[in-house]
């Protein structure tokens, strides 16, 4: 009724009016039909322009509808299988840093090139593997690896064919050789047994100049409770060995506890990880492994440098291991390994950089090179969004203007009506950026008024706004893409001033009393 061309004389107005209310009809268009109606409520317009729709037999419900939905996006996903691959690698440079801290006795120093410890990397170690969807239900499995330990090394290459027999289990076949050791052949089954409880078995034949090596690998693994999934694994054949564990892990920890009886190891193992609930995803751990090899002490952190990125660091302590550094970075699905062995002796002095060291260092490039990076990242990307976007902007910026002059008439009405029996009346709004006096000052407000659109919402002395981006409302738009935005509402109900800043997809409903202006002091 507000939009409607026929109520608006003035050839401006009019137009303006013509464009709105022929959005307005679309709306209701998709609203009133109720397989459209039922295709948006559950995906959106990304789900109005999905293709295949009009085949789909009209005058169905909205779960039939989603069953629709997700067999068009099952085909969109086939036709896509044959571009992904999925690959993950692993590269691990081990470093030799003992000579930092056992040093030659003097009678030594006097050889070439002494006077500077010798760090040397000792052992390099790459794997990478893809993917190869064939159909719905197979997928081909190609991975390699090369090995280096003091200037010896070789290399494999395996190839897997994995097949999901059911919504229960899966098989996968696997072929390899190397030049260190023989053909591989190898067998992996998997298998729900209850919706509680599943088994993995591994089966390998292992083909070497000693003649055939066989090897068994199973796992029984059972859900304890919603959190905690209880393990027994038993291994025959290259280190023989039974180890029972249990898993528990929450949304702010995880902890776990194990036990192996085995040839040449046994031991036992307690570790636990506490997960903060913050933007960067810290965790801190810890652990206690003790056997015959001896005991092992390991603490460290992990965190999130970047939308991609996870770093982190673990000493380890122990006997007869000594002191070592282990530095690991998760780019997406590759990993980077640094093992540093410090010393073979429990020095304090190597404990105390081991754990020192790297903190400084983080908070150093954090500071100085990795916040400025994601600054000046977010910033271009910002830049870039508000570009692609610039030409919708106005459009919506100038549709709301429109919408606000096509409201002048019904918001008088309205602030008349509630005037006359002390209703809630706005007395100013704003929406967008706000800045605080905590932020810098090259950061500027980015707001725009929408008293008009906010007084033409109110009915019987009651404004509701949903849980949405209040960009969408009539009248609304978004001054500040890609940014935090807030609604700063000043509005008089009962004679009497409220306040209340709202983020922009909190549900509103005013008035309230907690939003009262404290006028006493």
């Amino acid at each position: 009724m507000l939009y409607h061309p026929d109520k608006h004389r003035d050839p401006e107005l009019k137009s303006q009016a013509e464009r709105l209310f022929n959005l307005v009809h679309q709306a209701y268009e998709v609203l009133s039909d109720p397989q459209t109606r039922a295709i948006y409520d559950i995906y959106g317009k990304r789900g109005l322009e999905m293709e295949g729709w009009e085949v789909v037999e009209r005058r169905r419900t909205p779960a039939e509808i989603r069953e629709e939905y997700e067999r068009l996006q099952r085909e969109r996903e086939e036709r896509r299988l044959q571009q992904r691959t999925n690959p993950k690698g692993t590269i691990s440079v081990g470093i030799d840093a003992t000579d930092l801290f056992d040093r030659y006795e003097e009678e030594y120093e006097d050889v070439s090139g002494s006077g500077f410890p010798q760090i040397e990397i000792n052992k390099m170690h790459i794997s990478q593997s893809i993917e190869a969807p064939l159909t719905a239900s197979d997928t081909a499995i190609l991975s390699g690896s090369l090995s280096t330990q003091n200037g010896n090394g070789g290399g494999s290459i395996n190839f897997a064919l994995r097949r999901v027999t059911s919504a229960k289990g899966w098989g996968e076949l696997e072929f390899g050789a190397g030049d260190l050791q023989g053909p591989l052949f190898g067998l992996k089954l998997f298998r729900n047994l209850t919706p509680r409880c599943f088994v993995t078995t591994n089966c390998a034949l292992q083909f070497s100049s000693r003649g055939i090596r066989p090897g068994l690998t199973t796992v029984l693994a059972r859900n304890l409770d919603k959190n905690t999934v209880g393990y027994l694994q038993w291994r025959w054949g290259i280190q023989s060995a039974m180890n029972t564990s249990i898993v528990r892990d929450t949304k702010t920890s995880h902890f776990t506890v194990a036990l192996q009886l085995g040839i040449p190891h046994s031991f036992a193992l307690i570790s636990y990880q506490h997960k903060f609930q913050d933007d960067d995803q810290t965790r801190v751990k810890g652990s206690l492994k003790a056997g015959f090899f001896g005991t092992v002490v390991e603490y460290g952190a992990e965190r999130k440098i970047s939308r991609h990125s996870v770093l982190g660091a673990v000493v380890s302590v122990g006997v007869p291991q000594g002191v070592s550094l282990k530095v690991k970075l998760n780019r997406a699905s590759q990993t980077y390994f640094f093992p540093i062995h410090l010393t073979d002796q429990l020095l304090p002095s190597a404990v105390f950089y081991a754990t020192v060291g790297p903190l400084v260092l983080y908070f150093a490039m954090h500071r100085l090179v990795i916040k400025p990076y994601l600054r000046a990242q977010k910033e271009k990307e910002l830049e870039k969004q508000r570009e692609s976007t610039a030409t919708d902007i106005l459009q919506k910026k100038q549709e709301a203007e429109a919408a606000v002059r096509l409201m002048q008439e019904s918001v008088r009405r309205i602030i008349e009506a509630e005037e006359s029996r002390m209703g809630l009346i706005i007395v100013n709004a704003w929406y967008g950026k706000f800045v605080s006096d905590r932020s810098k000052r090259h950061e500027r407000v980015k707001a725009i008024d929408v008293t008009v659109p906010l007084q033409c919402l109110v009915r019987d002395s009651k404004l509701i706004l949903t849980e949405a981006s209040k960009a969408g409302l009539p009248g609304f738009y978004d001054p500040c893409v890609g940014e935090e935005k807030n609604l700063k509402v000043l509005y008089q109900f009962r004679g009497v001033l409220h306040q209340v800043m709202a983020l922009d997809s909190e549900a509103l409903r005013i008035p309230k009393q907690s939003h009262r202006i404290d006028t006493d002091g």
